[in-house]
């Protein structure tokens, strides 16, 4: 078994913003098996999809982004996945947008879904996909006000073609590991 945690903020005004683009790759991923998130045993969201005879949990951290550790070790507990077997999907300002990174383990790099995750974990040992969100020319005056804020109109462009490509890179990690979904999905989409 496998869990594929995407991180975002609950309430309905982050929905369609850059930090909450984790909620939108797993979200696709249960849309595209016909299945719905139900609550879960602890402060998350979760489905279950079988993919090529390997189940994989999908989970939606009900805390904000900088508590996501609480929920994701909670999930992890009840459905008994080891650290490797977990899959963590994020933002990344550092990243441009239309980059996928794979990592089998790194550090939070500035973001604070990943940083609480570590904390609660105690390691910084777990697969996670980082999705790129930094426009290519624009600078930024200020983070917080830009990773909350709504995709402009060729940022979703980007991020239509970005999301079929990270759930297939998540659905790979699923069945395959961390490893070969790296060999594959680790390039720019655009």
């Amino acid at each position: 078994m496998k869990l594929v945690a995407g991180l975002g903020n609950p309430e309905s005004r982050y929905n369609g913003t850059r930090h909450n683009i984790g909620f939108d790759a797993v979200e696709g991923i249960a849309a595209s098996f016909g299945c719905s998130f139900t609550t879960g045993k602890g402060k998350y969201l979760s489905a279950k999809i079988n993919h090529k005879n390997e189940s994989v949990i999908l989970v939606k951290p009900m805390t904000y982004m900088n508590l996501s550790g609480h929920a994701i070790v909670a999930a992890m507990n009840f459905y008994k996945i080891e650290r490797s077997d977990m899959l963590v999907i994020c933002d990344d300002l550092n990243l441009p947008s239309g980059l996928l990174r794979l990592r089998s383990k790194g550090s939070a790099g500035g973001q604070n879904g990943l940083k609480h995750i570590i904390e609660c974990l105690g390691s910084e040992e777990f697969p996670r996909m980082r999705i790129g969100i930094r426009p290519r020319e624009e600078p930024l005056n200020s983070l917080s006000s830009f990773v909350l804020g709504k995709f402009n109109e060729e940022e979703k462009k980007i991020m239509e073609k970005v999301l079929p490509v990270a759930a297939d890179a998540a659905l790979d990690f699923a069945k395959n590991g961390i490893e070969h979904a790296m060999n594959f999905y680790n390039k720019a989409v655009l």
